[in-house]
């Protein structure tokens, strides 16, 4: 079966879509430099804080949201923002670690009474390991234990 030519024309090329027309494909002109990672904004206390100061000197309707789109922010950042500085102040509107807080670390003190309990905990396994071992051995030679005063403070 052979194609007419101008049928040929219709048809779509390769790498083209019908509806591209002469039009070439994306990736025939695209940057060939892939960036790795977006970098997340950073904005500095003194920034937020005139944000702020200058969101609360607008009057008219309207002012505040030419503010935030002339600074490319979110109405979210003014109120977070807005937020952080009536409670605590210009200090809370500096930069924060995101993530959970980072677990303490124990003092050496802590460190050595940890270990010291570790190894009383072993000796007393092994202890009560003996003393029931000891206990069968009576119980099959059918020697009495002998009861001591200790044995009823345990209890």
């Amino acid at each position: 079966m052979s194609i007419d030519p101008t049928d040929a024309a219709r048809l779509p090329r390769e790498g083209r879509s019908e509806r591209s027309g002469d039009r070439p494909s994306r990736g025939a002109d695209s940057n060939p430099e892939v960036v790795a990672r977006p970098t997340r904004r950073r904005f500095t206390a003194e920034f937020k804080a005139g944000i702020v100061r200058e969101a609360d000197a607008c009057t008219k309707p309207g002012e505040i949201g030419a503010l935030l789109r002339r600074e490319g922010l979110h109405s979210s950042h003014l109120a977070v923002w807005r937020r952080d500085l009536r409670e605590h102040g210009v200090q809370a509107l500096a930069a924060r670690r995101r993530g959970p807080a980072p677990a303490p670390k124990p003092s050496a003190r802590e460190v050595e009474l940890e270990r010291r309990a570790r190894k009383l905990e072993k000796q007393l396994a092994k202890a009560q390991a003996i003393i029931a071992f000891q206990k069968k051995v009576h119980e099959l030679l059918g020697i009495p234990l002998k009861q001591h005063e200790i044995d009823e403070d345990d209890s």
